[in-house]
């Protein structure tokens, strides 16, 4: 591997990246290049390996429509991003400890032993009641959006190295845009709420100069 060339190539995507408020309209992803943008999401790591999400991409232009009355920080986004993705947190339902999807993720998908297991989720409600103080339904669902984030974060970076724009956006009343989403048959809300929303596709003009705080403000080593 010629980490130089690498490095190069990240930093040229972080260099590149910005949130783009509005895209071409006329210019749309490929398949290919949209499937390894989502399978960066797919692979994303998560706390306990539990993949606390779910991801919706929203390609009917009547439903993103619908959305846009709800969705101050998408106004633009909506109606022009090539691909738009609504990141879906769980809730307590499925993400407390010893539920049946936690119980499911340990024995089908991570092929877990009991033994093992059960010990897995005894550290898990641990995890839960003692370290994090995951007490109710709110602080349950902003911890499983904050492991949303992480496949967010790894989407935009991913696209951006392949010459894609995104825009990350939190800017929605989360109530009732879950309620058109509910009732467009989009959303489950007993089990999952919006964490986060994301636009991509292709810049129609450039962006200015980023702005960012220095390194020795913000980073020390101790």
């Amino acid at each position: 591997m010629n980490k130089t060339k690498v490095k190069k190539q990240v930093m040229d995507a972080y260099g590149f990246r910005h949130a783009c408020k509005i895209f071409d309209a006329d210019k749309k992803i490929g398949d290919e290049d949209f499937d390894f943008v989502l399978e960066t999401a797919h692979l994303s790591p998560s706390s306990f390996g539990f993949e606390p999400w779910s991801f919706v991409v929203l390609q009917d232009a009547r439903i993103r429509e619908l959305l846009v009355p709800y969705a101050w920080g998408a106004t633009k986004q909506l109606p022009t991003a090539s691909h738009f993705v609504i990141l879906l947190a769980k809730k307590s339902v499925d993400m407390k400890h010893g539920s049946d999807y936690v119980r499911y993720m340990m024995k089908e998908i991570q092929q877990l032993p009991d033994d093992v297991a059960d010990e897995k989720n005894e550290k898990y409600k641990h995890f839960q009641e003692s370290d994090f103080d995951i007490a109710d339904e709110r602080t349950m669902f902003d911890w499983a959006g904050k492991q949303c984030y992480i496949a967010l974060g790894n989407m935009m970076s991913a696209a951006a190295m392949i010459g894609i724009d995104s825009c990350p956006v939190e800017g929605f009343d989360r109530k009732l845009l879950e309620k058109v989403l509910a009732d467009e048959g989009v959303l489950d809300r007993q089990k999952y709420g919006v964490a986060v929303m994301a636009g991509f596709g292709y810049r129609i003009k450039q962006p200015r100069e980023k702005t960012r705080r220095s390194k020795a403000d913000k980073i020390r080593t101790v």
